[in-house]
């Protein structure tokens, strides 16, 4: 049999996630120290996947640099890059996801095989090797692996409706509850023929979920869902990720090992702290990052993690929050279920944004949040 290959949709702009995604590509967004896209690059090289597509657009140049050839991971890694060039320059321009294939196979013909294809902004530990078998047994032209949601989520998904052999009748994408036909959501992992890229139109912007997808229901080809049980973690929005990072640190994902060392139970560092450990009270689970100073005074309660470079200040708290590279915590401060960087905070409970000008509205900011 031949070899699958992968392709990661990774054009967008992330808008849903902002301001995470203000200076970064949304598969770029940091999860214990390393991209989203990384945990999906890996999860692809252990299942055999060593061809890998990346489409690119949205600051690409972050994703190229990072990745490169994909040779560290064991896997080839290629790129094709969205964009139009208007009054003089390149301007980044995604296709559509479905588009965007199209374009890569009129480009190479890299779609000659079965391939995995996964959105660039989620968490997964799918059993590949299964969910192919399963597409190749019901000669799918097409499959979309999907999980049971709550029914008043449905909205925040495409949606899929099955007859009793799995065959895909219909597909809605993001429907009012009182008009979904399933509470069963796409995952956003779909298995492809090459018959499928050859469907989609040339030159055109087109969508998976909104175009392709409805275009394969209602043409009846054999298009399947597949119903998993594994872990599937999106961050579809900013909140989301403060509730990732909650969840990795509690341990409830599996395939998510915490990096540094564990100095003490539940509190991971790594190398290059300046910690006044006779003096301040951490609680884990707790990850410290390289080149992080916590003065005297200051308490740490966790689920939290404090990327490199941070400074936390005598006196400071830090509850179940996230605090990104190079942020200071004043003297005093107190921050809790919070996403902390040094141009923005964003409250977990309310969802409001802060915008930082400098380290003085952080501080102002964060005496008010918390007196």
């Amino acid at each position: 049999m031949k070899k699958i290959k992968g392709m990661i949709l990774a054009a967008g702009q992330g808008t849903r996630v902002r301001p995470l995604t203000q200076n970064l590509p949304k598969p770029m967004i940091p999860v214990l120290g390393k991209p989203v896209m990384e945990y999906l690059v890996e999860h692809l090289a252990r299942h055999g996947v060593d061809e890998i597509m990346v489409n690119v657009a949205y600051k690409h140049f972050k994703i190229e640099n990072y990745f490169g050839t994909g040779s560290r991971w064991g896997v080839d890694i290629g790129y094709s890059y969205e964009g139009v060039y208007e009054y003089g320059e390149v301007t980044p321009k995604a296709r559509g996801s479905a588009g965007g294939m199209r374009k890569i196979q009129d480009f190479s013909g890299f779609f000659d095989t079965t391939t995995i294809v996964i959105c660039g902004d989620a968490l997964i530990d799918l059993d590949i090797g299964a969910a192919v078998l399963e597409h190749k047994s019901k000669k799918a032209m097409a499959s979309v692996i999907t999980l049971e949601v709550p029914p008043a989520d449905v909205s925040n998904y495409g949606v899929v409706e099955t007859d009793h052999e799995g065959r895909i009748i219909s597909f809605q994408e993001k429907p009012r509850p009182e008009d979904a036909r399933s509470n069963f959501a796409s995952t956003g992992i779909y298995l492809f023929e090459p018959e499928v890229i050859n469907l989609i139109p040339q030159g055109k912007v087109f969508d998976i979920g909104s175009q392709l997808f409805p275009m394969l229901a209602g043409n009846g080809l054999p298009f399947y869902a597949q119903k998993r049980f594994f872990n599937w973690i999106d961050i579809g929005h900013i909140h989301d990720y403060w509730s990732v990072l909650q969840r990795v640190l509690k341990g409830e994902v599996a395939q998510m090992k915490m990096p540094g060392k564990e100095v003490k139970p539940g509190v991971w560092i790594g190398l290059n702290t300046s910690i006044d450990w006779e003096h301040v009270n951490i609680v884990g689970p707790v990850y410290i990052d390289s080149g992080v100073c916590i003065e005297a005074g200051a308490e740490i309660i966790g689920p939290t993690w404090i990327t490199r470079g941070s400074h936390i200040c005598a006196n400071a708290k830090v509850i179940r929050s996230v605090l990104l590279e190079y942020t200071r915590i004043s003297t005093g401060m107190r921050f809790e279920e919070t996403i902390v960087s040094p141009s923005y905070c964003v409250d977990h409970r309310t969802g409001d944004t802060h915008y930082i000008g400098d380290d003085s509205t952080a501080l102002r900011w964060g005496d008010a949040r918390g007196r």
